[in-house]
């Protein structure tokens, strides 16, 4: 476990918990339960194949491949079956728990890049993750960020060395995407209403927002994979993060 203050959690840090999955302790506190998911790995709940190759599903089979998992662990903290778990989107599209489940105390986000499929879940307070590969390579980053980032995000970025410039960008990326998905004021014309630290050698943290409090808001970054990097938001005094790796 790891407090926001170290800013950071890498791939040693996921314990690997085996299927089947049951009664599992709900996150306490400033608590934040991370889950990764390789669909790659895992078996496919649509095939009679004992194995799963996400990359020759459909798009409509992936799709389902990802709620059955995120519905079995959910069903495992609440005390009932994946089958039995409700999932209903909110406006602006931030899905949540039937409220007669989990009655507000339980809150999820989930994010995914390739076959990696992530899931943050904790108690109370308001969640947001994303994943982004670690590798990606923006083709024009300051263009980029002049589209969507705030004054104060652009500025700092302007100063970074080319070489250094990618990693930045992508820290940022996924840092405010985190917040707009906790927030669920949705991604469009929202990314500029706030800004966060651009430096990915700082512990993360929200600078300033036009529409709340940035004090309120935490931040934390994750490497769940070594090609991958996750931030997760929080709308809480602190976070500490537990990570795990579902394992069939």
């Amino acid at each position: 476990m790891i407090n926001i203050k170290a800013g950071f959690i890498g791939p040693d840090s996921f314990s690997p918990r085996q299927l089947p999955l049951r009664g599992l302790e709900r996150p306490q506190g400033g608590d934040v339960h991370l889950w990764l998911l390789d669909l790659g790995q895992l078996s496919n709940p649509l095939s009679s194949s004992a194995s799963a190759d996400s990359s020759e599903l459909s798009v409509i089979q992936q799709r389902a491949t990802r709620r059955f998992y995120l519905r079995l662990l959910l069903g495992a903290y609440l005390g009932v079956p994946g089958k039995d778990v409700h999932i209903m989107r909110r406006v602006k599209g931030r899905p949540e728990l039937d409220s007669s489940l989990s009655r507000g105390e339980l809150n999820f986000s989930v994010a995914r890049s390739g076959n990696c499929y992530l899931i943050g879940i904790n108690s109370g307070a308001t969640i947001g993750v994303d994943l982004e590969s670690a590798v990606r390579r923006p083709g024009k980053p300051m263009a980029l960020a002049r589209r969507y980032f705030s004054q104060t995000e652009i500025a700092a970025l302007s100063k970074i060395d080319d070489g250094d410039l990618n990693r930045a960008f992508m820290h940022t990326w996924a840092c405010k995407e985190a917040v707009v998905k906790a927030s669920g004021m949705g991604i469009a014309n929202q990314l500029c209403r706030f800004s966060v630290d651009v430096n990915p050698d700082k512990p993360p943290r929200v600078l300033d927002m036009q529409d709340d409090d940035p004090v309120a808001w935490r931040l934390a970054i994750a490497a769940p994979a070594s090609n991958a990097i996750a931030a997760i938001a929080v709308r809480q005094k602190e976070v500490r993060l537990l990570g795990f790796e579902l394992k069939k």
